[in-house]
């Protein structure tokens, strides 16, 4: 089987009727494992992915698993009374950057998990109100909120995320209307535990309103100021959507994109700039009475035979040695395809096959996905694309920045530039689905996403997903592009990085990107003045420790661990070394010459 088959047997089981696929997965394994049963010796935090931008690792003392705010309010004063530094970890753990490492990683912090932490507390009805604990997740969540007849209007598309993860990153959907698609809009109350004095027994709950300032601090928090408890969302009565999947070429995309975000309330645009074609969301909201049973199983997040993951990526790592020769691009178009025809896992009823549009169903059943978390244990002959336990997943690098509306038109027309230089350079992107375009409403949390003044208050994210190489030192076929877009959107367009992904990189100099910041810091100086949440990445991202999160090491660029300035930091024995950039001539890429 050559490697331009293989995504074409991908995409035929993952496409076929629900019904036909297998029914069991692997669902993930806790991020935190411990040598000892009782999560009381060596442990180590990971991420879903199994690694860490830097591919460091993170060990702990202990982990330990409250069920209660009294037993979360008992590990708090338990750590702060010995000066232990702590850090929360969830349930599935989807932060790239290692945010859930405590202090240092040398094995002297405690690890905080929430899984158990995952219940309805109350729903007030009246007030279209819902108190959870912060370690439910997103799927938890919807499916509570619909049983009560209430729905969470906006939320990210994948369902292993928890309310208190989605607050901690600033986790969001997509649209522009309303109060916007950030998850962290819809809190009205919040229970915190923090570290206290010893005349407070160490630990105390605060507990904040929308009207309290500190929640502009909270509700975007990094997880530095302390360990979410509870959490009120305001909701809305359930409704229903309908979804249309529209592709067009990408030749006016720039022009079209302002105006898409306000014409249809859960807008997206996933552009495949390889392929010049973009795939326009047109998804919008109906009443509860409208015809429609229709779900969205998103095909890239269903359980995946291991045999067919380890032979997809197999198929990827033989283009990249053999330099791609226009392989990627068809490679790209035959995944494309596949997805259009099974509408990118849309389907008029659960278990049937998709055939055709619009597909109406009800917003708990159309808003995000997830099936390889959820089916019964099957001994990994499936999982999750990227697992981390099975031998040659999917491996990738994810980049991800917002910028005004106003900016990113000629963003997009740069790309294009870019591009058109070489137009078979960004085939590789195209395989993961091209760049997801996200619309995203101004916030006044104090690390939430903002224009700057007298800028427009409306954003668009720009996430791509792309190829990473198991082997730190090899460089990726057209590594210089890839790494332009990235320095071209974060340096000249001040694009501010999604705090829940991204390579190092992104964070260099992110603390002067918001005017909140000193805000923000005031707060955590009252929350944990010793800064026993706090660890060495954090406090680099928030310009309070010395030093950059990247650093000097021979091939550091490859990997986003910095920016080139000499040869060394790009691969000069496999040709690549550092140029500057061929549009945005600012930017110093690891070019292959």
């Amino acid at each position: 089987m050559n490697p331009v088959q293989l995504p074409v047997l991908l995409l035929m089981i993952l496409s076929a009727p629900a019904a036909d696929r297998l029914a069991t997965a692997s669902p993930p394994p806790d991020p935190v494992q411990c040598s000892s049963s009782d999560g009381k010796a060596d442990c180590t935090v990971s991420s879903a992915y199994g690694v860490f931008p830097d591919r460091s690792t993170c060990n702990a003392s202990a982990v330990v698993y409250p069920s209660s705010e009294e037993e979360l309010v008992r590990a708090v004063a338990n750590a702060t009374a010995t000066r232990t530094k702590m850090k929360v970890t969830t349930r599935y753990s989807h932060s790239v950057p290692k945010l859930a490492c405590p202090g240092a990683g040398d094995g002297r912090g405690l690890a905080i998990s929430t899984r158990w932490l995952n219940r309805v507390v109350g729903v007030d009805a009246v007030r279209m109100e819902m108190t959870v604990e912060s370690g439910i997740t997103l799927r938890e969540l919807i499916a509570a909120a619909a049983d009560a007849g209430l729905a969470l209007p906006y939320s990210p598309y994948w369902w292993g995320l928890t309310v208190g993860g989605m607050l901690g990153t600033g986790a969001h959907g997509s649209s522009l209307w309303g109060k916007g698609s950030a998850i962290h809009e819809y809190v009205v109350r919040m229970r915190i535990v923090t570290p206290a004095p010893a005349a407070d027994e160490y630990a105390k709950v605060r507990v904040l309103t929308s009207a309290d300032p500190e929640m502009d601090a909270a509700k975007v928090s990094l997880g530095v100021l302390g360990v979410i408890s509870q959490v009120t969302l305001a909701l809305q009565p359930l409704f229903k959507r309908s979804t249309t999947f529209i592709r067009r070429d990408d030749d006016d995309l720039a022009e079209r994109m302002p105006e898409f975000g306000r014409e249809h309330e859960f807008a997206d645009i996933s552009w495949y700039p390889g392929l010049r074609r973009a795939v326009y969301r047109l998804d919008d909201r109906l009443p509860l009475n409208a015809s429609g049973e229709g779900v969205f199983d998103f095909i890239g997040f269903r359980p995946t035979s291991t045999l067919v993951i380890r032979e997809v990526r197999l198929a990827e790592e033989l283009l990249e040695q053999e330099g791609g020769r226009n392989n990627k691009c068809l490679m790209s178009t035959v995944i494309r395809t596949s997805l259009s025809v099974a509408g990118y896992g849309l389907a008029r009823r659960s278990g049937w096959p998709f055939t055709g549009y619009p597909v109406v169903g009800r917003q708990d059943r159309m808003q995000a996905s997830g099936g390889c978390l959820t089916a019964p244990e099957d001994a990994l002959r499936t999982a999750c694309p990227w697992d981390p336990r099975v031998r040659g997943t999917t491996f990738f690098h994810q980049t991800a920045f917002s910028m005004p509306v106003s900016r990113a038109r000629a963003f997009i027309e740069e790309i294009r530039q870019l591009r058109d230089l070489n137009p078979e350079s960004l085939c590789g992107i195209d395989i993961y689905n091209g760049i997801l375009i996200r619309y995203i409403k101004a916030s006044t949390a104090h690390l939430g996403k903002a224009a700057v003044r007298g800028e427009s208050d409306d954003m668009v994210e720009f996430d791509m997903t792309y190829y990473r190489s198991q082997d730190p030192g090899r460089a990726r076929l057209h590594e210089d592009v890839l790494e332009e877009i990235e320095q071209m959107g974060l340096f000249k367009y001040g694009g501010l990085p999604h705090w829940g992904k991204n390579r190092n990189l992104a964070f260099l100099g992110v603390e002067r990107k918001y005017p909140g910041m000193r805000d923000f810091l005031r707060v955590k100086g009252a929350y944990d003045p010793d800064g026993l949440f706090s660890n060495e990445w954090s406090d680099m991202m928030l310009g309070i420790a010395s030093g950059t999160p990247t650093n000097n090491a021979p091939g550091c660029a490859l990997e986003g661990m910095c920016v080139c300035s000499q040869d060394k930091h790009c691969a000069p024995e496999q040709g690549y070394v550092c140029m500057p950039g061929k549009v945005y001539k600012d930017a110093r890429v690891c070019t292959k010459v």
